[in-house]
Formats: structure tokens, sequence, C-alpha cells
């Protein structure tokens, strides 16, 4: 039984390096696969091998998804921030630093997740109905305070309520798997483009260890990712956004906090599927589908899971990582834009259909008109706070 766990597990790791790399490949589609395929194919095989290997790839997915996100700025629908220092520090030659400071972060995050996992679970069982009351609230404050850090305070409203009204004009419309096309469209697409009109050239990346200062980005990160247990439509960005207003960083720290906050936004779900029996990401959809819910020998596995994936996947994201900075300056980067540009459109196209696509181009569209304006581009998470705001309160 064990050599059958471990190669699951590897398997998990390689499958979870592949979808992290390709962009707009979600882990949440390998999930679809399995249960799809979990009633005929897979019905000799024991479910906790399937567990296996769907906690090991989605854990492996939140190191490897930052490479795409920085390096070619294709945001995956939990690394789209990532994208806006990330991709001002490549184009200062420092992308290899870019993601190795979200890949301590995600390390970091693991063994945080471990510490807090039992805690947690007293934790949310008891004020679970207390706090879904209360967050909406919190939310509203948050916006609050993210437009009282702008200079632009009435251009920044402006940006969040544009946004905010486009999110819930597409989550309300028959398309398949609407975040890709919006998300993309707003931070990943729209920043394409303007390379490609810029004719931007990457230059040569330092290939060095960042001095990281862990305190501040993993204290705000372990508080707000929590957060994410109680509302399914918080997300792992929304999250770095309330855990930097609680613990502020700059640039580099927020990119530790990211990562941090991808993974512990993952490790809960599979912690509040145990605790309050909520499934909060598509892989913990998947595990209660296959398994229903859990027990406590079950979580203890996910954990040690967790642990083993976060160590091995650290160091294939870092190999990654030298590897494509060595590459990167070699490539001409206004054809690599257009080349991937052309990528997802034919990716949104096959996955959400023509409306999917019609919403990439008018979410390309708003993301580079709110770029013109001059404000933090953070305040077009509006597309995601607003809708959950207004599910919640009414």
């Amino acid at each position: 039984m064990l050599i059958e766990i471990m190669l699951a597990l590897f398997l998990g790791i390689l499958v979870g390096t592949l979808t992290g790399l390709i962009p707009g490949i979600h882990i949440n589609l390998i999930g679809v696969f399995l249960i799809s395929l979990s009633a005929s194919l897979f019905i000799s095989i024991n479910p906790n091998y399937l567990l296996v290997f769907i906690v090991s790839a989605a854990i492996t997915h939140t190191f490897v998804d930052f490479i795409p996100s920085i390096f070619l700025g294709c945001p995956d629908t939990d690394t789209e921030l990532s994208i806006l220092p990330g991709h001002e520090l490549l184009k200062q030659g420092q992308g290899y630093e870019a993601v190795i400071l979200t890949c301590y972060g995600s390390l970091a995050a693991s063994i945080i997740l471990i510490l807090l996992a039992f805690p947690s679970v007293l934790l949310l069982s008891k004020i679970y109905g207390f706090v879904l009351n209360f967050l909406p609230y919190l939310l509203l404050a948050i916006i609050g305070f993210l437009i009282y850090l702008e200079k632009k305070r009435a251009t920044a409203f402006f940006v969040l309520l544009l946004t905010g009204i486009l999110g819930l004009i597409v989550l309300n419309l028959p398309v398949k798997e609407p975040l890709l096309p919006l998300l993309t469209g707003l931070f990943g697409s729209s920043m394409l483009i303007g390379s490609i009109k810029n004719k931007i050239q990457i230059p040569k990346q330092q290939i060095q260890n960042p001095k990281i200062k862990l305190f501040k980005p993993l204290l705000g990160a372990t508080i707000a990712s929590p957060l994410c247990c109680f509302l399914p439509g918080l997300g792992s960005g929304q999250a770095a956004i309330i855990g930097n207003v609680i613990s502020r960083t700059d640039r580099k720290g927020f990119l530790v906090l990211l990562g941090a906050t991808n993974t512990l936004v993952m490790g809960f779900s599979f912690i509040s599927l145990y605790a309050i029996t909520k499934a909060r990401t598509g892989a913990a959809i998947v595990i209660q589908e296959l398994m229903g819910n859990i027990s406590l020998k079950i979580l203890v596995l996910i954990l040690l899971v967790i642990l083993i994936s976060a160590v091995i996947s650290f160091f294939i994201t870092i190999a990654l990582t030298k590897f494509f900075s060595k590459k990167i300056e070699k490539i001409n980067y206004t054809i690599l834009s257009s080349i991937i540009l052309g990528f997802l459109c034919i990716l949104i196209f096959s996955l959400s259909g023509f409306f999917g696509l019609i919403v990439f181009i008018v979410s390309t569209l708003t993301g580079i008109y709110c770029i013109s304006l001059g404000v933090k581009r953070t305040n077009m998470m509006g597309c995601l706070l607003i809708p959950t705001i207004i599910l919640y309160l009414f």
C-alpha cells in the first residue's frame, strides 16, 4: 500500500507541475476529469490513492503556477495579482527573484498549515456561523480602506465599481468557467497587449537568492487565508488583498504573501472539508465527491501529503525558474506575447465558448482602460469582491 501511495503522490506532483506551467489549465479541470471517470475507469482503485494524487497535484500547482504568471503574464485564477509586482521585477531582470519569493512563501505556508491544522479544526466548528454573517461587512471595510490608501480615491472607487459591475454581469451569464475569461482579460491579456504595444524587451535575468523577510507577509497570509473557509466566493486573490491590508508590505513582501496565501487557501480547504463539511476549492470538491465527508485519519494523510509535496515542489519550482530565467532573454518578447495572446483566445473559446470569448474581449478592454487611469491594479479585484459582498448581504 505504501508503494502505491508514493506512486500516486509522485504522479500528482508531475501532473501539478504540468498544470502549473500551462497557462489557463487549472487543477480544477483535472478534478472534473477524475470525477467523470471515477464511476467507471477508477471504480476498482482505492479512493485513498486518488486522494493522494489530487492533493499532491493541487499543492504542487500552487507552487509552479507563479512561473507563467510572472514570466509570461498569463495568470491562473489564483495568481492574477502576482503579475503586478512580478512582471515589474521581470522587466528589471529580477524575474527569478520574484518567483523564488512566492516559492518561499508557499513552503513556509505549508509548515504553518501543519501547525495550525488541528487548532483550526476546533475553531472553525465553533465560530463558522458567527463569522459567516460578519464577513460581508469586513469586506466592505477592506474596500473602504483600499480606496483610502489611494491618492486618486474617486478614480480607485470608480475602478472598483466598474470591475464589480463587470464581475456581477459575467458571473450571472451562462458561461462555462466564467472566472477564466474575466480574470485573464483584466489581469493577463491587458498587460500582454501593453507589452506588445510598447515592444518591451526583457533584460538578462539575474539568478541570485533574494533577501527574504517572512514575518509580516506570513502574518497577513495566516490571518486572511482561513476566511476562505467561510465564504465560497472568497479566493486566494481576495485573501491576499485582505492579508496585505492587515500586514502592509512592499512589493517583494507582497509576492511572499501571495505564495503563502495560495498554498494556505488550498490547504485550509481540506481542513474545512473535515471541520465543517464545506468544500471551498475544486480539489476539495473532488475529494468530497470521491470520499464523502473525510475522517480524522484521512485528514492526517492529507496533511502528510501536503508537507511532502510542498518540499518536493519547492525544489522543482526553483529548478524550473532557473531554466526560464536563462531562456527568457533570448526570446523576442513581443512575438512571445502575441503567441500567448492567441493561445489564450483559443483556450478560452475551447473552455468557455463564444460568450466566454466575448467576456474575454470586454474584460481585456476594461483592464486596459483601468490601467490607463493610474491607480493600483489591485482595485480591479472589485470584479470578485463586490459580487461576493452582494451575494451575502442580499
